[in-house]
Order: C-alpha cells, then sequence, then structure tokens
C-alpha cells in the first residue's frame, strides 16, 4: 500500500452493485430468473395458506397480483396497482408488500412512496372499516395495523434506495479525493523535477562554461597552431555539452533545435575523429520517426564514448543496416592500442538499454574474441510497444 491509499483507506467502500435486472449477462438474466420464481413462490404459498374471506374476488385477485409481480422491476407502479383489488379483498398483502418495496425502491421523492403506500393502506383498510361495527379503539388499531403493513415495506425500499445513493456518493467523493491527491503528487514531482533540472544547470553549466572560456583564452594566448587547434576543439565540445544539457533539461528557447538526429551523424563523426578515434562509417540515408532517428543517435554516440574511454587508438566501425521493418545498429572497436587507467562503469549502457526499449527496440553490449567491444541496437522503423527490458552487461 503506497502513501495515497493509506491516506484514502478510511474511505474505502464496496462498490455499489448494479441492479440484477440491467445486466444483460445470462448468469444475472439466471438469478433473476430465480429470485422472480422464490418471490411469486412464496407469496403464492401464503395466499393458499390464508383463511378464505367473505369476498369471492379476493382469492383470484390474489393469485393474479402474485402472478403480475415480476413486471414490478419495469413497471412497479402499475403492478402495485394491479395487487389494491386483492389487499382490498384482504388476501393480497403478500404481493401487495413485495410490490410496496419496488415502489420505495424506484421512488425519486419520499413523498412519492409515502403517497402510495397510503393509497394501499386505505384500500386494505376501507373495506373493514365499512364492514365492521366495532368500538373505535379496535378500528384504531385494525387502522394502524395495515398502515404498518402497507408502510414498512415502502419504507425499508427507501431506506435501500437511499443507502445506494450515499453509498453511490461516498464512491465518488473517495474518487475525487484520490484523484486530487494524485495532481497534488505530480505537482510535487514537476516542482522537484523542475529544481533539480535548475541545481543542474546552474552547477554543471557554471562548471562548463568555465571550460569553454579559459579554453578560447588558451587558444587567444597561446602561439602553438596544435594548441590553438586543441583549445578550440574543447571550446566547441563545451558548447556543444552546455547545448545539450539544456536540451534535456527543457531550458532551450522556442525554435532552438532540441534533439540530435540522423542529420547530426556527420558532426558526431567529425568530432571523433579530431578528438584521436579512426573511425570508419557505414550509414546510409534512413527515414524513420524522430524517437528512432534520436535512439539511433544515442547509440552511436554511446559506442564512440566507450571507445575512447576504454579503447583508446583502436579502431571504430559504425554500421546502419536498414531492413523493411528494423534498424540495426552495430558500433565495433578493436582492442586499445594505447595504455588506458582502467576506469569504472558509468550509467551510459544501462540508460541506453532503457532508451532502445521505450523506443520498442533491444540493445546488446558484449566483448569481441579479440579484446574489443560490441555495442549492437535493434530498432524498428517506426515507434513501438517495447518489448521486456533484457538484461546487458555494463561496461
Amino acid at each position: 500500500m503506497d502513501v495515497q491509499d493509506a491516506a484514502l483507506a478510511p474511505l474505502s467502500l464496496p462498490a455499489p452493485r448494479a441492479d440484477t435486472e440491467a445486466l444483460p449477462r445470462p448468469r444475472a438474466r439466471a438469478r433473476v430468473i430465480a429470485v422472480e420464481a422464490v418471490t411469486v413462490g412464496l407469496c403464492l404459498g401464503a395466499v393458499l395458506l390464508s383463511h378464505p374471506t367473505g369476498y369471492s374476488f379476493a382469492f383470484p385477485a390474489a393469485v393474479v397480483a402474485c402472478l403480475l409481480l415480476p413486471l414490478r422491476l419495469k413497471y412497479p407502479r402499475l403492478t402495485l396497482i394491479a395487487c389494491l383489488p386483492a389487499v382490498s379483498g384482504g388476501l393480497g398483502w403478500p404481493p401487495t408488500g413485495v410490490a410496496l418495496y419496488r415502489v420505495g425502491r424506484t421512488s425519486t421523492r419520499v413523498r412519492h412512496a409515502v403517497a402510495w403506500a397510503t393509497v394501499a393502506n386505505l384500500c386494505a383498510a376501507a373495506p373493514l372499516q365499512l364492514a365492521t361495527s366495532d368500538p373505535i379503539a379496535d378500528r384504531v388499531l385494525s387502522l394502524a395495523i395495515t398502515l404498518a403493513f402497507a408502510g414498512v415495506p415502502a419504507a425499508m425500499g427507501v431506506l435501500v434506495r437511499l443507502r445506494r445513493e450515499l453509498t453511490t456518493s461516498l464512491t465518488e467523493l473517495e474518487r475525487a479525493r484520490r484523484a486530487e491527491l494524485a495532481a497534488r503528487l505530480d505537482q510535487a514531482r514537476a516542482e522537484e523535477r523542475t529544481r533539480i533540472a535548475r541545481e543542474i544547470h546552474d552547477a554543471v553549466g557554471h562548471n562548463t562554461t568555465l571550460i569553454a572560456v579559459q579554453a578560447a583564452a588558451l587558444a587567444a594566448t597561446s602561439t602553438d597552431p596544435t594548441t590553438v587547434q586543441t583549445a578550440n576543439h574543447l571550446r566547441e565540445l563545451a558548447k556543444h555539452s552546455l547545448d545539450e544539457m539544456r536540451a534535456a533539461l527543457g531550458l532551450l528557447n522556442h525554435g532552438t533545435p532540441t534533439a540530435e538526429g540522423l542529420a547530426d551523424l556527420p558532426t558526431l563523426i567529425t568530432r571523433a575523429r579530431a578528438a584521436g578515434l579512426d573511425v570508419r562509417a557505414d550509414t546510409p540515408s534512413i527515414s524513420t520517426t524522430p524517437t528512432i532517428s534520436r535512439a539511433i543517435y544515442r547509440v552511436i554516440q554511446e559506442g564512440l564514448t566507450n571507445a575512447i574511454k576504454h579503447s583508446p587508438g583502436a579502431p571504430v566501425e559504425i554500421t546502419l543496416t536498414p531492413t523493411k521493418d528494423k534498424i540495426t545498429v552495430t558500433i565495433i572497436n578493436g582492442p586499445a592500442t594505447h595504455p588506458t587507467t582502467p576506469q569504472p562503469g558509468g550509467a551510459g549502457l544501462p540508460g541506453l538499454t532503457e532508451r532502445t526499449h521505450n523506443a520498442g527496440g533491444t540493445c546488446q553490449a558484449t566483448p569481441t574474441p579479440d579484446g574489443g567491444f560490441k555495442l549492437e541496437a535493434t530498432l524498428p522503423t517506426t515507434t513501438t510497444a517495447p518489448p521486456p527490458t533484457p538484461h546487458q552487461p555494463v561496461r
């Protein structure tokens, strides 16, 4: 359970159940049929076991009312009206009680349920009050009993309806609170990301700017052509690093290019050769989406970075192999030809694996038999859903 679930746990409610008659599934239909059969059977049994009254129409009217009970699911008030003759004869209380419960469940106002319960009470009490000569106290007691018979089922229906409405309201309130909490969490994450981006920009940007300024000063004051060329190259690299960092942090102005792609490969390869790498590239013209284009650029960039760090002086071969539905990027470098200091593995290859995975491709980094290294990525020609991420060795 996360923080959000823990905060909202006291409000957790069961989801309101839909009416079974509104569910078209076969199981729901079978359940409705079974419930209706039991309801009609119980009401018929109660009528058959009742003592006969002095009204000849009471028994057939009660039987008809019982048989019409399934109609209450769609026409509750008409079903109640069909039960009124039976309740007037004294044998219709079982089906009338079921119909009154349904009327209470479907009434949008409490007064509507009260009105229908009053009608049923009058239909049941009027014949008894007109035909009896009992004392007033007995008449009042009889009227109270018929009022209870009519009012209790209707009141139960109203209470069930109100409970369902309350449950629905609380569920919606819980959903709204969850959405509000999620929005606050997203806002807090966005603010934290913005703060971290500013910190990175201020710290790294300051140091990179100093490198560029000092390289420019060295180029302006040195008389050695090689030193001037190296200083200018270092200044360009620092400037390019600043641009890439600002692009990644989303700090560039509108209209400024923010993402490298296949069109920038010649510049990337030229910079690598200027740094001393022997790069041989076979990069045919490929038409693909910006996401795939940027992923290909990053794969080649990471391969060149690894070659510079771990295999100085080794030749590097870059190959792009496009097919109908995928593009294979291969960067192979030989063993180092100059002394090198062992360097710990960074986050370049894991980040590259995640990037290619998000673009719908795969990435493999493996050593070669001659002591070199091979980086190979397979990407779709268009962005697709990412496959499962394979585990790659970290160099």
